[in-house]
């Protein structure tokens, strides 16, 4: 289902802002965020946010294509995106996203770093706010499927709160955490909701949880045999502006963020290739690429590397490039 319908933009301010704030509930943001947190501010943290963010884009993803309430109709709203065109509206996943990231990432930072109350829970109202519009702008989803999607993630981000300790401890303790971490997600994504038609919300939903699996096996082994790369005092008290601090952190970032691209290009040619020698089909076949037995493994695969990746072989390399 495409976007066929014209539109003449007369507020540039307003497009490319929200279209840059739709931008915070994707891959792109996904991808780089959240192992910035992991390198450069606080262990705890980046793990809180990511189980966090990984029920809650789950329970999410499912809930549309259980309820499957349409998107806004085209016309009488024009529709700025495609590719999410083919999903079902409510709850909007990414106003569920916008939420349980800013506020956990805010309700995690506040009793460790030194900043003002007011300022950290305005910043996380505003970047939530901002994804919650762009969604309307787009003319991807309608007031109530935002505000649903606020409301849920807000309410699973309550009751998460108190097992948040308990879960981390688990996490990093249980001798049965990597074989959770893996066994879980799969059957989830192979069990995920059917459909009529195809709808991209079950490969989103496999990198999702992929990528989880990947980064919780790296949370564990990195406790169970290695010292802790980062922690809070790696970064100083707060969120230092010295000079030297900064160099060091957007070095990290960059050299990790190359790693990752990498490896996605790299476990995505080799998984596919696999998977096309086994079922037969060339790898440019997308109608072939969005079979279960295809797009599961396939990304389910790729992107647990990449977590992987992001919290055990990016870190060493830090470390042996004198990042540290």
């Amino acid at each position: 289902q495409g976007c066929t319908q014209k539109y003449i933009v007369k507020n540039y301010f307003y497009y490319y802002l929200f279209k840059f704030s739709a931008a915070l509930g994707e891959e792109i943001f996904y991808i780089t965020f959240l192992p910035f947190t992991y390198w450069n501010i606080d262990h705890s943290v980046s793990r809180r946010m990511i189980i966090v963010w990984s029920i809650v884009m789950y329970i999410g993803q499912v809930s549309k294509d259980i309820l499957k309430w349409p998107r806004p109709l085209s016309p009488p709203v024009v529709k700025l995106e495609m590719r999410t065109n083919a999903e079902y509206g409510m709850p909007s996943t990414h106003a569920m996203a916008a939420t349980a990231i800013s506020f956990s990432f805010f309700t995690a930072t506040m009793n460790q770093y030194k900043y003002p109350f007011e300022l950290g829970l305005v910043a996380a109202f505003v970047f939530s706010t901002l994804v919650c519009l762009s969604r309307l702008y787009t003319g991807m989803h309608t007031v109530l499927d935002v505000i649903g999607g606020a409301l849920i993630s807000a309410v699973l981000l309550v009751l998460l709160y108190p097992a948040w300790d308990t879960i981390d401890h688990l996490l990093l303790t249980s001798p049965f955490c990597p074989l959770f971490s893996i066994v879980v997600p799969l059957v989830l994504c192979y069990n995920y909701p059917k459909l009529d038609y195809y709808s991209p919300t079950r490969g989103d939903t496999t990198m999702i949880l992929g990528a989880t699996a990947g980064a919780t096996v790296g949370f564990w082994l990195n406790n169970q045999y290695a010292a802790s790369a980062y922690t809070g005092n790696s970064v100083g008290p707060g969120f230092p502006l010295i000079t030297s601090t900064v160099v060091f952190m957007l070095a990290r970032f960059l050299v990790g963020i190359l790693v990752l691209l990498l490896t996605r290009w790299v476990m995505k040619s080799v998984v596919l290739g696999v998977l096309g020698y086994r079922y037969k089909f060339p790898i440019g076949d997308l109608e072939a690429r969005r079979r279960l037995e295809v797009e599961v493994p396939y990304k389910f695969v790729t992107y647990s590397c990449i977590g992987f990746t992001a919290t055990v072989i990016v870190p060493l390399l830090h470390e042996l490039l004198g990042l540290m």
